[in-house]
């Protein structure tokens, strides 16, 4: 998709988008669960739609849950009503609201650490925006029942493993973006509350955190390492928060990566038969109409 032709056509696609899926906002409105599930995202104007569609597949496959949102500050009145409307009264949490302390502002960090704030009562599922949940996804509600935290995999062959066998993966193969340069130095770290640490390439995009008293105790204590290692503007980076929750997640008693040929990454390489999840990753979301189609097929079966 690299040339000019394919990129006009990635443009018109991404135009036509929100038209293409505004049959969401005449599907039933949800009805939310306080059940002590949170189904977590933080979104602006712009994914409105797209949100809508991300929460309402989800939800109508858990049958659980109520919605919080992280409003990244574009969110209008119209914006809130349609929410209202759709999402069953979801609380609603001003990011400049959200502090970060000694770790960094900006980059989803508010995200991640209202969401472990959040699971000091409660079980609580990340998900974006660009997400889309195409079948029924056992893993996810055996997880929330065990209390035992899961992520997608960031790609097919993510493990669970040693701080210190991911640094010796990763060392040797320099580069500027944040994870890896981390993750080449993962055996360098001190996490004060861990005497053997562990860490997965997992994905964000989706991820469940088990209830957990310690809110985001770890996820501070990992910050404070990461920065004392790599500097306090690289750490800053985009792309540290997502370092930070694959820690927590690998660290969480019995975690649970979710089976890649079910819950997947959009790579422009195909879709699984069995899928039941796909994050459609920005950089190719728009190819093939992958992600329209996804989205098409769900609101038609959220009308039924």
């Amino acid at each position: 998709m690299s040339s000019l032709p394919a990129r006009i056509i990635r443009r018109l696609r991404e135009h036509l988008f929100p038209r293409r899926i505004a049959g969401i906002l005449s599907t039933p409105p949800v009805a939310a669960r306080e059940d002590g599930l949170v189904l977590f995202s933080m979104i602006g104007t712009r994914v409105l739609l797209p949100y809508l569609v991300a929460a309402k597949s989800l939800h109508a496959r858990l049958h659980a849950g109520r919605f919080v949102i992280l409003d990244d500050g574009t969110l209008t009145g119209r914006d809130k009503e349609v929410l209202a409307h759709h999402c069953d009264n979801p609380e609603i949490i001003p990011i400049a609201s959200v502090a970060t302390g000694p770790c960094p502002r900006g980059g989803t960090w508010e995200r991640l650490l209202a969401i472990l704030d959040l699971r000091r009562d409660n079980y609580v599922i990340q998900f974006d925006s660009d997400t889309v949940t195409t079948g029924a996804v056992p893993e996810v509600v055996q997880s929330i029942a065990a209390n035992r935290s899961f992520t997608i995999r960031g790609d097919a062959d993510a493990q669970i493993l040693p701080v210190a066998e991911i640094a010796r993966r990763h060392r040797g193969h320099p580069t500027e973006h944040v994870q890896a340069a981390l993750e080449a130095r993962m055996d360098e770290l001190v996490v004060p509350s861990l005497s053997d640490p562990y860490y997965v390439r997992g994905c964000s995009g989706f991820t469940g955190f088990a209830k957990e008293a310690a809110g985001p105790a770890l996820a501070v204590e990992f910050s404070q390492g990461a920065e004392a290692l790599l500097g306090r503007a690289k750490w800053s980076e985009w792309g540290s928060e997502q370092v930070t929750s694959n820690f927590v997640v690998a660290n969480a008693e019995s975690a649970l990566l979710l089976p890649y040929d079910r819950y997947m990454n959009f790579w422009d390489e195909g879709i699984s038969d069995d899928v039941r999840f796909i994050h459609f990753i920005g950089t190719y979301r728009f190819h093939r109409g992958a992600y329209v189609a996804a989205c098409r097929e769900v609101i038609a079966s959220l009308r039924d």
